[in-house]
């Protein structure tokens, strides 16, 4: 077709530079340039458009400021890039847009912009003109303290979130969501008062179906309209960074959804995603893999992760199915995948391409976390990539998440069995700095919730959640659960309706959200807990092989190793009146949390025991006193 207007004049909006370094993969702010803006040109406000389209034959501006019409407003392209523009004057925040895009075989498709800062609330599919400058940030004292820290010695323990169904508020609009502001404020206070660091939300990039999570993504540059405006979300994070709480995002590098108005064929040719469908196909999902050959597209990744680290003040990115990215024959069978150059099953570009996003974004950004969700044992994850590492700064612990879970969901008697799966995970403890993780992945699909894994009737449940939390608070690593576990919640997770609030009134349920929120405000309380996560130092098994008894004890230590706490957990039903646990130095013990009272306080006057001569546990000295059924103990000394 290749429409020519009056209107389509060169704006210089976008230099030779950014082609340039567009084209290089390096133009990190690329989203300043492409997309939807502000400007006044000759004297005229009004927004500037660009878009990246090289297959097509043309592409013009549609929206209600024109009808809808795609004869209205074409775009000019500019020289070698590949890019389209367009200055419309006397446009405002707030305008329905699309690209109206002619393909090579003359078929006219109309795309969202993938570099929308605001899209429409579904079912609607258009970008919204925005304007994302200008909001006043206070979390001045957040953010300067956040590049003097380093996270591996910092307490992190993570409250999971889905927004739209922690709470709902009783009315139809947006069928009771609540708005990124409401939320800010309740969430701060719930975060707070049980002792969370951080807040990881699911699903703010815009998304199409609710179904997905937030996994399937549409609009990579938009917080969810679900929810509210950019400003909006903004006020969140800042909100949250101002009351000590910090922010992590899911992030989904790997895979995009077909959906017309996205980014699948998004010129009439595969454009984001792989040519090739045994790369660019992803048969488990249905959906689309992002080509991690090409600059365009890395500079599309990267310019995304950053932009929401440097623009919206987060303080992290969760990176969704990195093993899906790495492995060239993931959820492929044979014969519908393409080898490496090497004849190997790894993904050479998508590993290039971790090792460049990770460096560019912690070194931007210092004391920012990158967290690979990686199910398999691939090495280096959270190595240095001059270590021919991935350069990640946390990896999800899903080993330790399945053996864990398959020891407590077994009837007790058959727990001494199975010994070897709470341990295992020590002798790979120190090889990533692991997150132990019982995310919303655990309690969906019929998997049932933390509660209802538990084996015996009603108060056995409570009683067995209590120890496993023990143990995992206790564990080396950093901390992740997901909303409603800590209250035990009766049924799976459900995106379409809220937790089950009502429960925690009710007394076994308020005991383990009181027992839960006292392990966290012992967890940043002692840094033993997290100082030495990665550090053999750190921790030591004084018993590691009671397996009749199903009882583990334990030592974590801090960098000065003179503030000790000492755990043990029973995972029986089965009381132990005289229970002997080996130390290796005189001195008094104080307890500082069991079972039945929670956190002691000094007004309590806790138990103090002191230690007796007497091998036990090939320890020289020990300890003793009444461990109950399921019961827990962590001293200090």
């Amino acid at each position: 077709m290749g429409r020519k207007s009056k209107k389509a004049v060169e704006t210089g909006f976008i230099t030779e530079v950014d082609r340039y370094l567009f084209g290089n993969g390096t133009h990190y702010e690329i989203y300043d340039k492409l997309g939807a803006h502000p400007w006044t040109f000759r004297g005229k406000s009004g927004y500037y458009f660009a878009v990246w389209a090289p297959h097509a034959q043309s592409v013009s501006l549609v929206g209600d400021f024109n009808n809808w019409n795609p004869d209205s407003h074409p775009m000019k392209l500019l020289e070698d890039s590949g890019i389209y523009e367009l200055f419309v004057p006397d446009m405002g925040k707030g305008q329905l847009y699309k690209y109206a895009i002619t393909t090579q075989s003359g078929q006219l498709i109309f795309k969202a912009d993938p570099y929308a800062f605001s899209a429409e609330f579904r079912p609607g599919t258009a970008s919204i003109t925005s304007d994302i400058a200008g909001f006043s940030w206070k979390d001045g004292k957040w953010m300067a303290a956040r590049p003097e820290k380093a996270m591996e010695k910092e307490p992190v323990s993570i409250y999971e979130v889905h927004l739209g169904s922690w709470r709902k508020k009783d009315r139809q609009i947006k069928e009771g969501f609540y708005t990124y502001k409401e939320a800010a404020h309740e969430l701060a206070d719930y975060v707070k008062s049980m002792g969370y660091t951080h807040v990881e939300l699911m699903g703010i990039a815009e998304y199409p179906y609710d179904g997905s999570w937030g996994y399937q993504v549409t609009g990579y540059f938009a917080p969810t309209s679900r929810y509210g405006s950019p400003g909006d979300f903004m006020y969140f994070v800042d909100y949250l960074h101002r009351k000590g709480i910090g922010v992590i995002l899911d992030w989904v590098p790997a895979h995009f959804p077909k959906d017309a108005h996205g980014l699948a064929d998004f010129d009439g040719q595969p454009l984001y995603e792989y040519a090739d469908p045994r790369k660019g196909e992803h048969p488990d999902w249905g959906t689309k893999v992002f080509d991690y050959n090409k600059n365009e597209v890395k500079n599309f990744l990267i310019s995304n992760a950053l932009y929401w680290v440097e623009r919206y003040h987060v303080d992290g990115l969760r990176v969704d199915a990195v093993a899906s990215m790495l492995y060239l024959d993931y959820g492929r069978s044979g014969g519908n995948w393409v080898p490496n150059i090497y004849g190997g099953n790894q993904n050479l570009e998508a590993i290039e391409f971790f090792k460049h996003l990770n460096s560019i974004l912690t070194k931007r950004n210092k004391g920012a976390m990158v967290i690979a969700e990686e199910s398999t044992a691939w090495p280096k994850v959270t190595h240095a990539p001059e270590d021919d590492g991935l350069g990640f700064s946390f990896k999800w612990n899903m080993g330790w998440m399945h053996d864990f879970l398959e020891y407590m969901k077994l009837d007790p008697y058959f727990r001494k069995y199975n010994h070897n799966k709470m341990t295992f995970g020590m002798t790979y403890a120190t090889s990533e700095n692991f997150i132990l993780v019982l995310s919303h992945d655990e309690v969906v699909h019929l998997k049932c919730s933390m509660i209802n894994k538990m084996p015996g009737v009603y108060e056995d449940k409570f009683a067995n959640l209590k120890v496993g939390y023990t143990f995992m608070m206790g564990h080396p690593g950093k901390k992740l659960l997901f909303m409603g576990q800590d209250f035990g919640q009766w049924h799976e997770w459900d995106e379409k309706v809220a937790l089950d609030w009502h429960l925690t009134n009710e007394d076994l349920h308020k005991n383990l959200q009181n027992y839960v929120r006292d392990l966290l405000h012992l967890y940043k309380k002692y840094p033993a807990l997290y100082q030495l996560d990665y550090d053999w130092n750190g921790f030591q098994w004084i018993n590691a092989n009671d397996s009749d008894r199903s009882i583990f004890s334990f030592v974590r230590r801090d960098e000065t190793g003179k503030k000790n706490l000492l755990f043990i957990c029973n995972f029986t039903p089965v009381s132990r009146p005289d229970y002997k646990v080996g130390v290796w130095k005189r001195g008094n013990y104080t307890l500082v949390l069991d079972n039945v009272q929670g956190m002691y306080q000094k007004s309590d006057n806790p138990p103090v025991l002191k230690a007796k001569k007497g091998e036990c546990d090939g320890q020289p000295y020990h300890i003793s006193f009444s461990l109950p059924a399921y019961g827990t103990a962590i001293f200090k000394f």
